[in-house]
């Protein structure tokens, strides 16, 4: 399986996927684990010296079976276990792969075409292959010896010759080439698309320019490495629409020379990939379908399991690579579909309106795949470095608006420069710190166990437990803590349910019995209960409120002068003979108090809480 079988994978599973699911803001993909899954199995075997493509049949049959069995009994109701912990280490895995392997595969450019240290421009290059006596007549009578390769040679059984045998031959200008086509393409990918922001050129503009800010860089960086003509290396595409492996074709024998009895040894690794497959698949699902997204319509976990079942016996059956969703690409095409709302005033930042939720742009992105395997002769120019860039451009765009690297930031910022966020203001910065460093520590186990091929099947395992590790978090962190740095967790028994509300019943209670402490200028104090104040009252007898409220006001006194009634006239007389006694009250009362006890402060205190009025 190669690049021809991975194009006719993206058209079949992106267009049934993109039709048939019910979320098609997910974009499908060949994601790491599952290329390591896929590994893994190939190793086996090679050992047991059995078909690969066979045996890989009857495990996507199986992982087949078991996905409609998990639809069938409601298995994706427990995503509700996977909260903000585990979506986000799951996230930001995949990030960090996407940066480090762009990264490394720079690195092994510059290994092969390695910079000329030496001081002189024009370097030479001394090693030729020499013939051997013991060779059969027709290798003897290959024309030019010397230009042979040292792999060539080597196979021919023929001696190398020369002081620079020993080391890589050099070519000029190519390392530092494919540098400058990386950093490129990435450097204008990440500031065109934030030229939507930018004070220039009408807003249309600004958003076309944002909106195809990948394809520009592309495009720019192309043209640059044509007109330099120097040899970068370029993208390696089939030029015939066939299997990459001459010797099958596009649908797989079930047994081909591989034992009967391999169909039921299939079911263990079947049953790893469906941990696998079911994680990578629900966890993206669950960060995309999150609430800050503002989706409007619904999730449709259960159908998207039930459609990629099929799509992965369909791919079993014709050999073909397995695509689940994918989390980066998935975000990413999230992102290019955000609504904003227009800036009325200048300065003013755009709000947040919410994502384009549609099946177009998925089943566009997949048939655009699918044809492309009629433009191979355009794809063939189009250099590494630059597919490289756009790589790292997508880990790192990924990494915006994950809460976890917010967090990690802030661990190396000074309190009064850490930014404004709402979970800064309700925990404590300690609390904040331990919280992501346990968060920490799981991504890197999570990356130790990937990184070696003893370890690595055990990492479908390990997503499991980060559930349960999240689920541990409950005896170190209060419920209030973890619902604003994570999500809540659904509690296992009804027990604990009954607890919690007894917990917050009681809180309520304590609030209600604290009492309202007044000390006055003579040294006395009034104590008034929290519940027999009414704060709405009060209100509506401060001046604030009847100057609002004057409208209103204006309104009954017009009804009362409709209907007048005799019996309120006396009662007006008797209210207004009350307030002048207590005027009388309060003027005696003014006249006897010293001047300092008027200018004097009162003190409110509520337990803990004091005010100076």
């Amino acid at each position: 399986m190669a690049a021809m079988e991975s194009l006719v994978s993206g058209f079949v599973c992106g267009l049934g996927y993109g039709f048939f699911s019910g979320q098609p803001l997910t974009i499908l993909g060949s994601t790491g684990p599952v290329l390591v899954f896929e590994t893994i199995v190939y190793d086996f075997c090679s050992k047991m010296g059995w078909d690969y493509l066979s045996f890989r049949f009857w495990i996507g049959t199986w992982i087949a079976i078991i996905l409609l069995l998990l639809v069938a009994i409601d298995a994706s109701a427990l995503v509700c276990y996977i909260t903000r912990f585990t979506e986000e280490n799951f996230a930001t895995l995949i990030a960090f792969i996407f940066i480090f392997k762009a990264v490394e595969n720079v690195i092994v450019i510059g290994k092969n075409f390695p910079i000329n240290t030496s001081g002189s421009l024009n370097g030479t290059y001394e090693c030729s292959c020499l013939v051997n006596d013991s060779l059969p007549i027709a290798h003897r009578e290959i024309s030019n010896w010397t230009s042979l390769n040292k792999t060539l040679c080597s196979q021919l059984n023929g001696t190398l010759l020369g002081s620079d045998c020993n080391r890589v031959p050099y070519v000029a200008d190519v390392f530092l080439m494919s540098i400058l086509l990386f950093l490129g393409t990435f450097l204008i990918s990440v500031q065109l698309k934030d030229f939507k922001n930018a004070l220039f050129f009408p807003s249309k503009v600004r958003q076309f320019v944002s909106d195809f800010a990948v394809i520009i860089a592309i495009l720019s960086m192309t043209f640059l490495d044509y007109f330099s003509n120097i040899p970068t290396p370029k993208l390696q595409v089939p030029h015939e629409f066939k299997p990459t492996l001459p010797t099958r074709g596009w649908l797989i024998p079930p047994f081909r020379g591989n034992p009967i009895y391999s169909i039921f040894l299939a079911i263990p690794p079947a049953l790893l990939g469906t941990i696998l497959i079911f994680m990578d698949q629900q966890i993206t699902c669950v960060i995309i379908n999150r609430k800050e997204y503002k989706l409007k319509k619904g999730c449709g976990y259960h159908l998207d399991l039930f459609v990629l079942a099929g799509l992965i016996q369909i791919c079993s059956m014709m050999g073909l690579p397995w695509f689940v969703a994918a989390t980066v690409l998935s975000i990413n095409h999230v992102n290019s579909l955000k609504l904003e709302s227009e800036c009325a005033a200048p300065g003013e930042k755009p709000q947040f309106l919410g994502v384009r939720e549609q099946r177009v742009t998925h089943i566009l992105i997949f048939l655009t795949i699918g044809l492309s395997v009629f433009l191979t002769p355009m794809l063939g120019h189009i250099p590494m470095p630059v597919l490289f860039g756009v790589f790292l451009y997508m880990g790192v765009a990924s990494l915006k608006g994950l809460q976890f690297f917010d967090r990690i930031l802030i661990m190396f910022m000074p309190n009064k420069y850490q930014p404004d966020y709402m979970f800064l203001r309700q925990v404590p910065i300690k609390k904040v710190h331990l919280f992501t460093l346990i968060q920490l520590a799981c991504l890197i186990c999570l990356w130790s166990i990937k990184s070696f091929s003893s370890t690595s099947i055990l990492f479908p395992l390990m997503l499991v437990v980060m559930i349960g590790i999240r689920k541990s978090l409950d005896l170190i962190f209060t419920r209030r803590e973890l619902k604003i740095l994570d999500d809540l967790m659904p509690e296992l028994t009804r027990r604990h349910q009954v607890l919690n509300d007894k917990e917050v019943e009681e809180r309520q209670s304590e609030a209600s019995q604290k009492n309202l402490q007044i000390p006055l200028a003579n040294g006395k104090v009034i104590n008034i209960p929290l519940s027999a104040i009414n704060i709405t009252e009060e209100v509506n007898k401060t001046g604030i409120w009847k100057q609002v409220n004057e409208p209103n006001a204006k309104i009954v006194e017009h009804k009362k002068k409709k209907s007048p009634k005799t019996s309120g006239r006396f009662k007006r007389k008797k209210s207004s003979k009350k307030d002048e006694e207590l005027k009388q009250k309060l003027e005696k009362k003014l006249s006897i108090m010293d001047e300092e006890d008027e200018d004097e402060g009162i003190t409110i205190k509520v337990n803990d809480l004091t005010l100076h009025l």
